[in-house]
């Protein structure tokens, strides 16, 4: 969660982490209660209806990495997840946008789970990276990484 907040208590969670815990449980009960037909469509709404709500600069950033996930990666299912967008194969999340407003950060972030298996022989590789716009560049770099998350 977000490295900023204050934790209520010296060692419990934030109000915003409590709040992302919140959402995510309210997630799974709504992903179950949908009837299975409509459960990827469904959860597309959810997405979109979120990223309608971020505040503006969020939103522009969202909306662009919407696009670029679901044209480059259409395998990827979106859905909601800890309240944020993210990205799915066979229901595990891939990847997720985080919006910075709502993590009271100076900055969006954009991130890849495990599932996402960008690591290589390296021993380094990317988990998150901060969004504040996204140029031609960024786009072509996070397309990339998309593309390969999704294998």
């Amino acid at each position: 969660m977000s490295g900023s907040a204050e934790p209520a208590s010296g060692n419990g969670f934030s109000a915003e982490e409590r709040a992302a815990m919140r959402e995510r449980a309210a997630e799974l009960r709504a992903e179950a209660d949908r009837p299975r037909g409509g459960k990827a469509a469904a959860a597309e709404l959810d997405v979109m209806a979120k990223i309608a709500a971020m505040a503006p600069a969020d939103r522009a950033v969202a909306e662009r990495i919407h696009a670029i996930v679901t044209t480059h990666a259409p395998e990827l299912s979106p859905k909601l997840w800890y309240g944020q967008p993210a990205y799915a194969r066979a229901g595990k999340v891939v990847c997720f946008f985080r919006s910075g407003d709502a993590d009271k950060e100076p900055y969006s972030t954009f991130g890849f789970t495990a599932e996402a298996s960008l690591d290589d022989d390296s021993g380094l590789w990317p988990t998150s990276y901060a969004v504040t716009e996204l140029s031609e560049g960024a786009v072509a770099a996070l397309t990339a990484l998309v593309q390969r998350a999704a294998g």
